[in-house]
């Protein structure tokens, strides 16, 4: 039987994506639910192509007309319950969750919460609140699969030996179109110079982090839930080639790395088929001509924000709330012109350093923590 597959945040980049993978693979995979923002017309389209059984839509104001445009007897939720509602009650087997920022959260807690396994693009559901949802899904039994392209890279590569050999994680990045631009110009970048990345095609929020290199960020403490490693064994390396997508060292000097074209497609089938391969969408990397693989050291002076990832990781608790939250407030900021390029990781840092920290929350508590950041890096722009 196809594994039957809900996709929440279709109408996004990482959603598209794995659409196209599934109708690639359709004798393995069904998609049966589908959920989105506020693109409630794309959504619609994609209920009718794909003949699922329920859609949600975030944006309750959008409602009345995507159960106009909807085919009949399509299940419609709405508002930020409605995606939840979905994920409890269609019939599924697997959720992939690429809901950009935290409000993907719950949805995914509710997949992992009924023993679904997840398929995580949503690197913030880690962030705010991995210390609740990874001891949740070993509880459920769940399966949690990374598909960031860096996180299904170690995630393949630690199949070739046992998680206490590690010696180190090396979570590869583009540096974005930054990489070479002094600290003085890259303050002053604009949205346009932000967008244009140089080897990834991502949505408009990713590819900004990867512009501030705040989605490395996000990434290390990411890999700290996932895989269980010390904070001081994952390491950042440049790689402008984007070919190695991040390797994994052993204690007996071996690194394996998982190479590949830049091709998002790749990682969503690995989660979708796993443990089995199947043919790809993705362009084969060719190795009958000449070619280089370039590694630096990151700069943390002219990219503050991989300090602030670190220094959130370490300290675990809150931090992780508050960093992604305040994160996803400055960047909505700059790409409405109301703060220029360079305050984005400040406001972060402003936010992180007023924040009342909280060893162990709840989730209420990290609920709380995301909200107050939200707000904190509005009034931060208004001093």
């Amino acid at each position: 039987m196809p594994k039957r597959v809900i996709i929440l945040g279709s109408t996004g980049s990482i959603g598209r994506s794995a659409l196209e993978v599934a109708a690639a693979i359709s004798d393995e995979v069904r998609v049966v639910g589908l959920a989105a923002g506020r693109a409630w017309r794309k959504l619609a389209e994609q209920a009718t192509r794909w003949r699922v059984e329920a859609v949600a839509l975030a944006d309750d104001a959008c409602g009345g007309q995507l159960r106009r445009a909807c085919p009949p007897g399509t299940r419609v939720f709405t508002g930020a319950e409605g995606l939840v509602e979905l994920v409890k009650t269609c019939e599924a087997d697997f959720v992939l969750a690429a809901i950009v920022g935290a409000a993907g959260l719950p949805a995914t807690l509710a997949a992992v919460e009924r023993g679904l396994d997840v398929g995580l693009a949503n690197k913030e559901s880690l962030v705010v609140a991995g210390s609740i949802l990874m001891p949740l899904a070993q509880q459920r039994g769940v399966s949690v699969l990374p598909v960031d392209s860096e996180h299904s890279a170690i995630f393949q590569a630690l199949q070739g030996g046992r998680r206490e050999d590690v010696r180190c994680i090396y979570l590869t990045a583009s540096g974005g179109p930054f990489r070479t631009w002094p600290r003085k110009r890259i303050e002053q970048a604009t949205v346009e110079e932000a967008l244009r990345h140089p080897t990834w095609s991502m949505g408009p929020k990713i590819t900004i982090d990867s512009a501030t290199m705040m989605n490395k960020a996000l990434e290390v403490i990411e890999a700290r839930h996932l895989f269980g490693v010390d904070i001081d064994r994952i390491k950042v390396l440049i790689h402008p080639e984007s070919i190695v997508h991040s390797m994994v060292e052993f204690c007996d000097g071996s690194t394996i790395a998982q190479l590949g074209t830049p091709d998002m497609r790749t990682p969503i089938q690995y989660a979708l088929t796993y443990p089995r391969r199947l043919p790809g969408l993705a362009q084969p990397l060719s190795w009958d001509s000449r070619c280089s693989l370039n590694f630096e050291p990151p700069d943390f002076e002219r990219f503050p924000a991989l300090r602030l990832g670190y220094e959130a990781a370490r300290r675990g608790g809150t931090c992780g709330a508050v960093l992604s939250a305040a994160n996803e407030a400055a960047v909505a900021r700059f790409r409405a012109g109301e703060i220029p390029f360079g305050r984005v990781v400040e406001l972060v840092e402003q936010a992180l350093n007023r924040h009342q920290y909280i060893a162990r929350p709840t989730l209420q508590e990290l609920l709380a923590a995301d909200a107050w950041a939200r707000q904190e890096a509005g009034e931060c722009i208004r001093v």
